[in-house]
């Protein structure tokens, strides 16, 4: 894939093709299948009039040109002029990175065997490298404003291949392969609408605070910083201290590591190698060049996300790839952050989609958005919070991934349709931390008093009344393992009215079914199990709850 990109001649002739729109008919042509679509002036709440004279008219066309660009903007140099013809655009991405590279070589086993595994795979380091030359510009100018080694933009190939919706076995997400705890320590979001971990600005902003903090915290050792990154910063300041205390040296290559930390600096140096001689390896790097793929578009109100690729002249897959970040099939205008308020587009995309917004807002002025939240106002069954919303359970089970047999507690916000009483955009707050929470849709426990009968146990009374162990010492503050005394006091929580039969098998004849139950307080009521095998009730039971 090309990374030579055209300038965005649609953007500079918005203004006489929204007079045409305007003017004749609305365009609606997808942006390879003609001339680029019109764009008309941003529709306002409570607008006046449009205005009646060719004069006026043009002065519109022009606010509105001016508003839509005042909407595109390269996201990390804000107000910045892009001129995708100037020279130094056009220089090899690639080489300003290799012109970086400031870390100790590493030369081993393992760098020899990451070499041969991606050199044995020429179409997998196509894919990857195709995928990377997308957020690369972005991640090196970060970098380089840092002062940081440019080895470190390339560490995407080795934690996702720069998959930017990546999830792990253990759960680490995103292309920077952020764990939930350490994302939330880095400030990024993770609640019902979105994941900043798989966010591209976001993540990157947090990757390279977390390496920085780590190449401070190990004296500008990177490969100890890296070490760190994959391993954790506790594991290896121990590693490090285990060494000291052996007198040992305690730079990469003489730390005690798992096998998976150990192979993790070899394969990113292998990855440097080749960038910087990929003929070496029979591989070839695609062209990427020195300027923005992406630009980020400030949303003023909140969109579903069809409608805005729609409007972008991308498939919602292709449109996912820079916007990974979103749980829902809506984009939030009023999320907070680095994230919120914004989607990516590639540069002509975000030209086109400026023009198609404004097409469309000039002939429909309704929402731009089919969803929005409901807070759970008590716990419910999710039919019954359909029932009340006005759509179907399984929509609402689908739409907010409510397994089955599970309540929805009180506070929870689910996403819902849109309707003539319930309209407005998301608002900050629940943009911010939204949450959704549930609970096993079971009968409520009841408490029973019991007392114990002769060598009664932890475990006899759990497999009586069907409980675990560990719930019953839990109850009755005592351990796993521990002896009742007969008649002491119990307490159990269950469902059941009655406790499992207990019967004990005699040589040569059948197990007797007990004629009795064990203590139970029921409607005022108490049962008393005296010993096991001969149950004496302290009073007659006549109603059962």
């Amino acid at each position: 894939m090309s990374m030579h990109l055209s300038p965005p001649r649609q953007v500079l002739t918005l203004a006489s093709l929204a007079a045409a729109l305007l003017l004749g008919a609305c365009a609606t042509t997808a942006p390879d299948a003609g001339p680029p679509p019109a764009a008309a002036p941003l529709e306002r709440e409570a607008a006046a009039p449009p205005p009646k004279t060719a004069d006026t008219a043009q002065q519109g066309f022009r606010q509105a040109e001016s508003e839509s660009m005042a909407l595109l903007e390269d996201s990390l140099n804000p107000g910045a002029k892009i001129d995708l013809n100037d020279a130094a655009a056009q220089a090899d991405l690639w080489a300003r990175i290799r012109r970086g590279f400031a870390m100790p070589e590493l030369d081993n086993e393992g760098v020899r065997r990451a070499e041969a595994w991606y050199s044995a795979r020429p179409d997998y380091v196509q894919r990857m490298t195709e995928r990377g030359s997308r957020y690369l510009f972005h991640i090196v100018e970060e970098v380089e404003k840092r002062g940081m080694p440019t080895e470190l933009a390339l560490l995407p190939f080795v934690e996702s291949a720069f998959v930017t919706d990546a999830t792990s076995r253990v759960k680490a997400s995103g292309m920077w392969q952020f764990m939930p705890a350490t994302g939330r320590d880095f400030a990024l979001k993770q609640n019902v609408f979105r994941d900043d971990r798989r966010d591209v600005l976001a993540s990157t902003r947090a990757a390279l605070d977390y390496l920085g903090r780590l190449g401070k915290m190990f004296d500008g050792d990177w490969q100890l910083a890296l070490a760190a990154y994959n391993w954790g910063q506790g594991n290896v300041s121990k590693a490090i201290a285990r060494n000291q205390k052996a007198g040992l040296p305690t730079d990469y290559d003489s730390i005690k590591m798992p096998d998976e930390t150990r192979y993790y600096l070899p394969k990113l140096q292998a990855v440097k190698n080749i960038v910087l001689r990929p003929d070496a390896y029979a591989l070839s790097l695609p062209p990427v060049a020195n300027h923005p793929y992406f630009l980020s578009v400030k949303i003023e109100r909140d969109m579903d996300v069809a409608l805005a690729a729609s409007l972008a002249g991308m498939s919602e897959e292709h449109f996912r790839q820079f916007n990974p970040q979103m749980n829902q099939p809506v984009i939030l205008a009023k999320a907070g952050g680095e994230a919120g308020g914004q989607v990516l587009l590639p540069y002509d995309n975000a030209a086109v989609f400026i023009g198609q917004l404004a097409a469309h807002q000039a002939v429909n002025r309704g929402p731009l958005a089919s969803w929005t939240a409901w807070v759970v106002p008590k716990t419910m069954k999710p039919a019954e919070a359909a029932k009340q919303l006005g759509m179907s359970e399984a929509q609402l089970r689908e739409l907010n991934k409510i397994p089955a047999r599970m309540l929805v507690k009180q506070g929870s916000t689910l996403l819902v349709p849109r309707t003539a009483h319930r309209d407005q955009d998301v608002s900050e707050h629940l943009a911010d931390n939204a949450s959704m929470s549930l609970a096993p849709d079971v009968p409520p426990l009841r408490r029973v008093a019991l007392k114990a009968g002769k060598g009664e146990t932890v475990a006899s009374v759990a497999k009586r009344w069907r409980v675990s162990a560990g719930q019953v010492a839990q109850w009755n503050k005592v351990g796993v393992k521990a002896s009742f005394k007969p008649g002491q006091p119990l307490v159990i929580y269950t469902a059941q009215a009655e406790p499992a039969p207990t019967r004990v098998a005699q040589a040569g004849k059948p197990a007797p079914r007990p004629a009795s139950k064990p203590a139970a307080r029921v409607g005022g009521r108490t049962v008393t199990a005296m010993n096991n095998s001969a149950p004496v009730l302290s009073r007659q039971l006549t109603q059962r709850r």
